[in-house]
């Protein structure tokens, strides 16, 4: 379990293309397309390692990740934080783990926008190849500037404790979520 817990820490990081793949210019211009495109980033069937630069494409350059620790997860802290570049170094020296082969899929997605701001809350179901499972939610938050959406920040967790995803995370809800209105 801890492995996989592990895992969710980078669940929302993973990246998983070829090299040569450059992050879709037109997934940053909504809100749903840049999560989409971070999520296909996450699931590493194979173990293939993209490019940082790719998901660098898609975060704010003092983005924060947070992961909410439950008490049967067994860390000793209740939550980390780390920052874009620190994930980073983290992926690299991690990424063994990730080449035997780590999966994800979205099973439900709730995006709320307002003037240049958003926040997804998008539920997972994840696999790892020790066949340990979880499900849990990635909360996404987005600003709108120089004419596309950037993630700035992301919090998530897994139902370790017990705690069951509510029915409303797990369907597909957004309001008019493309660019802001002025």
């Amino acid at each position: 379990m801890k492995n996989l817990i592990v895992a969710l820490f980078l669940l929302t990081f993973r990246l998983s293309f070829a090299q040569t793949t450059t992050t879709d210019t037109l997934a940053v211009h909504s809100i749903e397309g840049i999560v989409n495109q971070g999520f296909e980033m996450l699931s590493n069937i194979n173990g293939d390692i993209s490019s940082l630069d790719r998901m660098r494409e898609l975060y704010l350059p003092d983005a924060r990740f947070t992961i909410l620790y439950h008490p049967n997860d067994s860390f000793p802290v209740a939550y980390e934080s780390v920052s874009l570049n620190e994930f980073f170094e983290y992926m690299k020296e991690e990424h063994e783990y990730y080449e035997k082969g780590f999966v994800q899929y979205e099973i439900g997605k709730v995006i709320n926008e307002y003037n240049g701001i958003a926040n997804v809350f998008q539920s997972f179901y994840a696999k790892d190849s020790d066949n340990e499972e979880a499900r849990g939610i990635s909360s996404y938050q987005l600003i709108y500037f120089d004419d596309r959406w950037w993630i700035s920040d992301v919090l998530w967790t897994a139902n370790t404790n017990g705690v069951k995803i509510p029915e409303k995370y797990l369907t597909n809800q957004k309001d008019n979520a493309t660019k802001p209105t002025r």
